[in-house]
């Protein structure tokens, strides 16, 4: 990648960066032409390629882009600083809706990417997910408290239970061709609100 694209203002940058989230959201790696995201960021196709070597270096580009925001979100947040799960769960849906406005096509982009089997990305992108994954268990191995839930629960199982609901639902809206952040804020809430009558301690 040229170093020159972070001389360029603030705003030519965002342009680039939300112009390659909507073309990569609406097709997979190989459909997506590089000169629609040119289009759409307001430049010529040689000169995104003066950013970027190539199609793959901006798509990589992209997704850390995509991962460090959404980390920086969630840090400034509060979420990895707390000792109850929900807690957690709120602020981190509240940090991504947040980063949803922002770049509206990120969360399109990033379930497209997640699936995404192109060979000349696939691996790349599963090391990265595989290294944020871990990070983000180590968190919620430090911070949470195991008596918060009822007796008896396995907390693997009951992560694993939330997160594959999460995922079926953003695949889900993903085939509608959108994800709506007022939605999916309202949804999600609706969501924390059932988790917590099945999985927490009941007072007294």
């Amino acid at each position: 990648m040229n170093q020159k694209f972070f001389s360029l203002p603030e705003e030519k940058q965002q342009a680039i960066i939300n112009a390659g989230y909507r073309v990569f959201s609406q097709n997979s790696y190989r459909k997506s032409p590089v000169s629609e995201i040119a289009d759409a960021a307001g430049i010529s196709k040689s000169l995104l390629f003066y950013y970027f070597r190539n199609k793959k270096e901006l798509y990589l580009f992209l997704w850390e882009t995509c991962a460090e925001m959404t980390i920086r979100e969630l840090t400034e947040s509060g979420c990895y600083e707390q000792c109850d799960l929900f807690e957690s769960m709120y602020r981190g849906l509240k940090a991504k809706v947040r980063l949803m406005r922002r770049h509206p096509d990120i969360g399109p982009f990033v379930i497209k990417a997640f699936y995404e089997k192109d060979p000349e990305v696939c691996e790349e992108i599963q090391k990265s997910i595989a290294h944020y994954a871990a990070f983000r268990e180590n968190i919620k191995l430090l911070n949470f408290d195991p008596e918060q839930f009822i007796p008896g629960i396995d907390p693997k199982m009951m992560y694993l239970d939330m997160y594959w609901a999460s995922e079926g639902y953003l695949w889900e809206r993903l085939q509608g061709g959108t994800i709506d952040p007022d939605e999916m804020e309202r949804d999600f809430l609706a969501l924390l609100e059932f988790w917590k009558n099945i999985y927490l301690r009941k007072e007294g």
